[in-house]
């Protein structure tokens, strides 16, 4: 596409006139994709309501963009590329002519059980092809997908069946991840009899082939329905601002908010952000690590690289199994070019040892990224020495799921880099820094609450049946403005740090201190793993800190241990961040994207351990236990 940035200097030229033009600026860019009719306005906006339309008019469909049109240049070109579980099993090889012929089935298929245009429909699936064949054929027909990672509980599925109201689930029988099949099928069945009315059919993947039970009125096998289907299926036209997907998300409330993304302006910022971020070029393998149940899996490893005709590699299985070398195994077998992970998973490898990175040949690599939540120095540098060889750019991108992609992160290869730092905004991309009333923060050196004060395409345009949380939740903190509800600092050179949620910068005698800072300190220790950093009242301070740590191994003097760590904070940000509280524990309350869960932790170093909420749907619910056991109030 001819939307790509070469250079640092271009980007800074691009950058000014995204800001001064930015309706110019966006229709140049969303001029290189297929549109059956143009749009009639650019952008309309304001984020008083909020309103926001992109391209309004104008008549699309995002599988177009991502199929159709590549069948002449780079039809027998992979499109996606899976690697099973187990790695005994074949990989799975899928050209842009198999995938379209694919989408284009199971479209018929869907169709065929009465789902249409405006229809939603959920997902609980693996990572495997399946899944993005799947999700496309919604897009094809505008049936609104709604993707649930498939390790949440039945209560958790059915509350967002039942939120939007879904027509019918597309599943597997069983999820093979690490060791373990996962019996999802029997997840959507629990769901459903919890209830879930709206429910009329559930299409099941025969995945592992494991017995399931079955219901004959409303469920139905994918070999049964979809390999028949005629191999063509004409494209649904889309306006730009109907309804493409709806993400869940957890809500301070504990309902989970359903994000909402739009066809158009989705698509267009999902295309420009990867090819741009990425540097992406012609026959590289592209592998994002993410799950699809994930904004990450939406924008990374479907839409965005085959929005650009690229290669998607698809991971079903898990980074330590059969052991910590799978990662690495799987870019030497692949010869991946860009890699893109999440910090927790780069400090699980890390802890794991140096040698399963030793025996594989990782110089495929030329570019790689972070995402979830800002990654701390530690892990930057291991993941740049052990991983990268120290030649391979890291792109520490900052984004949301209410974004659809990325805002703030380095050009690979362009942007100079600085570990722990998301550096610049992207183009189109208006960050500003804003104190406690509102008030922006000008120049550099500052910090404050980061938020947005102008729209980019891939903007979330509401919250699915309840545009009130939507305003209240980002729109009503601060007036005209995005309220990201994270922290940031800008240094002397413009650059972005994300120092975490605005609710977990600790305000000690009078000090704000991002816990991630005072995290990337710890971390800095040599015998801990990782750490989550709360504040808990305290009577001279205000607000004390209470750390929570995971060590590699066994202690031999706790006491000692403590003044050591107490030291490296002291040395690294100064005695005002010291923890007041040390509790060495075996885990952290982590949700199934890897997320730490700070609220919980906040609750326990409070002392308040009888109002923590619905543990159940963490990755690992038992370790809240041991920490509330072992918490020193």
């Amino acid at each position: 596409m001819s939307y790509r940035i070469h250079s640092f200097e271009e980007y800074q030229s691009v950058y000014k006139n995204s800001v001064e033009n930015p309706e110019q600026f966006w229709a140049d860019i969303a001029k290189q994709f297929h549109w059956y009719k143009p749009w009639e306005s650019v952008l309309e906006w304001e984020f008083k309501t909020p309103s926001v339309a992109w391209f309004k008019g104008g008549k699309t469909n995002i599988t177009y963009n991502c199929l159709d049109r590549h069948l002449k240049t780079r039809g027998d070109e992979v499109a996606i590329l899976w690697e099973p579980n187990n790695p005994e099993n074949d990989a799975i090889r899928l050209t842009y002519q198999q995938l379209y012929e694919e989408v284009c089935r199971t479209a018929n298929a869907l169709k065929s059980l009465g789902i249409g245009k405006g229809d939603r429909v959920c997902f609980y699936m693996p990572m495997v092809p399946e899944l993005a064949i799947a999700v496309l054929a919604c897009a094809r027909i505008g049936a609104i997908h709604s993707i649930v990672f498939a390790g949440f509980s039945a209560q958790s599925l059915a509350d967002r069946i039942n939120d939007s109201a879904c027509k019918a689930v597309i599943c597997s029988d069983f999820n093979a991840r690490g060791n373990k099949n996962i019996p999802v099928k029997k997840v959507v069945d629990e769901a459903i009899a919890i209830g879930c009315p709206s429910i009329e059919k559930v299409l099941v993947l025969q995945h592992t082939g494991d017995p399931v039970t079955w219901n004959a009125e409303t469920d139905i096998w994918w070999h049964d329905i979809v390999p028949n289907q005629p191999a063509t299926c004409e494209p649904t036209e889309m306006d730009a601002e109907d309804m493409l997907f709806i993400l869940y998300t957890s809500g301070s409330t504990g309902k989970p908010k359903g994000v909402v993304h739009t066809v158009g302006g989705y698509m267009v910022y999902a295309g420009y952000t990867f090819e741009n971020v990425f540097q992406y070029n012609e026959g590289d393998i592209y592998w994002c690590t993410a799950d699809v149940g994930w904004i990450t899996g939406h924008s990374y490893i479907i839409y965005g690289p085959l929005l650009n005709g690229a290669t998607s590699l698809m991971f079903e299985g898990v980074p330590t199994f059969p052991d910590a070398g799978r990662f690495w195994e799987i870019c030497e077998k692949h010869k991946v070019n860009i890699f893109y992970t999440a910090p927790t998973a780069i400090r699980a490898l890390m802890a794991a040892g140096d040698q399963w990175t030793e025996n594989h040949d990782l110089s495929s690599l030329r570019v790689l990224g972070s995402v979830g939540e800002p990654i701390n120095a530690e892990a930057w540098h291991w993941y740049d020495e052990k991983i990268g060889k120290c030649r391979c750019p890291i792109v520490d991108t900052w984004w949301q799921t209410e974004t659809g992609g990325i805002l703030i992160s380095p050009l690979a290869g362009l942007t100079p880099l600085k570990p722990t730092f998301a550096t610049l905004p992207l183009p189109g991309v208006q960050p500003c820094l804003v104190d406690a009333s509102g008030n922006e923060i000008e120049g550099n050196d500052v910090e404050g609450m980061l938020c947005m004060k102008f729209p980019w395409p891939g903007i979330i345009r509401t919250t699915y049946d309840d545009h009130q949380r939507c305003k209240q939740t980002y729109f009503a903190t601060f007036e005209n403005k995005y309220f990201t509800g994270d922290g940031a600092r800008r240094d002397s050179d413009g650059y972005y740090r994300i120092i975490g949620r605005v609710d977990d910068v600790i305000n000690v005698s009078g000090h704000r201190i991002g816990t991630a800072e005072v995290e990337n300190a710890i971390n800095e220790h040599p015998l801990v793993v990782e750490s989550a950093v709360v504040g808990f009242p305290h009577e001279i301070k205000g607000q004390g800190i209470y750390a929570y740590v995971i060590l590699d191994g066994m202690v031999p003097d706790e006491p000692t241990f403590k003044k050591e760590l107490l030291a490296t904070v002291t040395r690294i940000i100064g005695p005002i961040a010291k923890p007041d509280e040390i509790q060495i524990v075996s885990g952290l309350p982590k949700t199934r994207s890897g997320k730490i869960m700070r609220r919980i932790l906040r609750k326990i170093a409070e002392g308040d351990t009888s109002s923590l909420g619905d543990t159940s749907t963490l990755l690992n619910p038992e370790v809240v236990v041991e920490i509330k056991d072992g918490a020193k109030r």
